[in-house]
């Protein structure tokens, strides 16, 4: 069929059918293939009524007949009246065929040639049988009947044939057809025009939905309104507006992103320029180094901040992560002996604790990875020399799930600056060690990501004196296989 509607956007290979045309399509096309089996069926209804009033009267006209035969049973010669001939053929002569086959098989009336003589059957005798026979290349419907005479000794049964030609039954017929068909050249083009017209109102919606998706300013990212929306198109309206719930989140992750970095390189980039004026203008070879070291002190410092800004970015935007199943014992043997050297340089105990069998969650490993850096980072950077620094696993309990523990000897966080820490920026009072305030945030955003929850709580494995030591804790949901144990 050619009920196709093109996409105006599309050419050449690349165009589609319309869901327009694809329902009416489908809506049409049996109603066109019903219509010509309707007509068939129509007809041959048709002629089953045609032939309901005709056989009665055929019917009566051999019964009547039968009678006269049985009065004249008797007799060896049979001869109707011309009355009651005339009365049997009273519409027309040319229609009817009439036959009566005498007790010894002898043609009382009617030409033997002109109607077969039927097979002689029990449950037929005295009952008018119907059938459609072919003499001389033309149609008839032929009624018989069987009669059986009370003459004792003798042959008794005697045969009424009478046939009619079938113009009349296919007159009416036709007639009943054209009453039946005829309106439907009316009704059916009536009835395309309306489902068109149906199926037009019924995509309304979508065309409005189109509308008003394009007539959106290019900064509006608000959900899209279902007041009125019909059912059907509600699931295409959630999925829209999730869509742009999470656009709005990305682009506001890039402004937040794009902001702090601009924020926080300002003062930094700054000092790294006036260290290299210092460092072109001053003469003393002494100085120079100094201002070498500080400029390395300073760009290391700004390294540092982008790789934190570009890990926070990572973990505010969902739609990159690819969870998959991960060893935490394995990232944190990783994460321990990476930072090693800095804990020997600072004289500080670094050691982890980890069950002898892996430890897996649902995770994207980079992230997590990112997240431990950071907390090991913490507790070696506020550990005096001396201290002592743990990375712990823990999948003992079922309840808590699988818990990562870092813990360190150093001041700890007072209980009323606990929330504030996970903020960016956030520097706890007092402390003189440099940072950028971002590693709390990355960890606090990678745990969300990741189901799971931070507590920030005193050491009490602390080996300092007056120091109570911090204990970091992300508890992750419990697994599978935990649960199942």
């Amino acid at each position: 069929m050619a009920w196709y509607k093109r996409n105006p956007l599309a050419s050449g290979k690349q165009q589609r059918r319309s869901l327009f045309g694809e329902i009416l399509d489908w809506m049409l096309a049996p109603l066109l293939i019903l219509w010509p089996m309707s007509i068939g069926v129509t007809y041959l209804v048709a002629k089953s009524i045609a032939n309901d009033p005709f056989d009665h009267i055929l019917d009566d006209k051999i019964t009547a007949l039968a009678q006269e035969v049985a009065v004249q049973a008797s007799s060896n010669a049979f001869k109707l009246p011309d009355q009651a001939l005339e009365i049997l053929k009273a519409d027309g002569t040319d229609q009817y065929r009439i036959q009566v086959v005498g007790k010894r098989g002898e043609f009382l009336m009617g030409d033997e040639r002109t109607l077969p003589v039927p097979e002689r059957r029990r449950l037929e005798i005295g009952v008018v049988v119907f059938r459609d026979v072919v003499v001389n290349s033309e149609d008839f419907r032929v009624g018989h009947l069987w009669i059986e005479l009370p003459v004792p000794g003798e042959q008794r049964f005697m045969l009424i044939q009478m046939a009619e030609t079938l113009g009349k039954r296919e007159r009416l017929a036709n007639e009943i057809i054209k009453g039946v068909i005829l309106p439907q050249f009316v009704v059916l083009p009536l009835a395309v025009l309306l489902v068109w017209f149906g199926l037009s109102r019924g995509i309304a919606p979508l065309n409005t939905l189109l509308d008003v998706i394009r007539n959106r300013k290019p900064d509006d990212l608000s959900a899209l309104q279902s007041k009125d929306t019909p059912e059907e198109l509600m699931p295409v309206i959630l999925a829209l507006n999730e869509q742009l719930s999470r656009l709005e989140q990305t682009i506001e992750t890039q402004k937040r992103f794009v902001a702090d970095a601009a924020h926080q390189l300002k003062t930094p980039l700054a000092g790294l320029r006036m260290q290299v004026e210092l460092l072109s203008d001053e003469p003393d070879p002494a100085a120079r180094a100094r201002s070498l070291r500080r400029l390395k002190v300073g760009t290391e410092r700004s390294t540092r901040l982008v790789n934190q800004l570009l890990a926070l970015a990572r973990t505010e935007a969902p739609l990159v992560l690819r969870f998959e199943q991960i060893d935490l014992c394995h990232i944190a043997r990783t994460v321990t002996r990476d930072f090693v050297p800095e804990a020997m340089n600072k004289r500080i105990d670094l050691g982890v604790e980890v069950p002898e069998h892996p430890v897996y969650i649902q995770g994207q490993t980079l992230m997590i990875t990112e997240m431990l850096k950071n907390l090991v980072e913490n507790a070696l950077r506020y550990t005096p020399e001396g201290g002592l620094v743990t990375v712990r696993v823990d999948d003992s309990s079922q309840q808590d799930g699988i818990r990562l523990d870092v813990e360190d000897d150093g001041p700890g966080i007072p209980v009323n600056e606990r929330p504030l820490v996970f903020d960016r920026f956030y520097r706890v009072l007092g402390t003189s060690e440099d940072g950028s305030g971002l590693g709390l945030a990355i960890v606090q955003e990678t745990a969300h990501q990741h189901s799971a929850h931070v507590a920030i709580l005193d050491n009490p494995r602390s080996t300092q004196p007056g120091r109570p030591g911090c204990l970091m804790r992300v508890s992750f949901p419990p697994t599978h296989s935990q649960l199942e144990y």
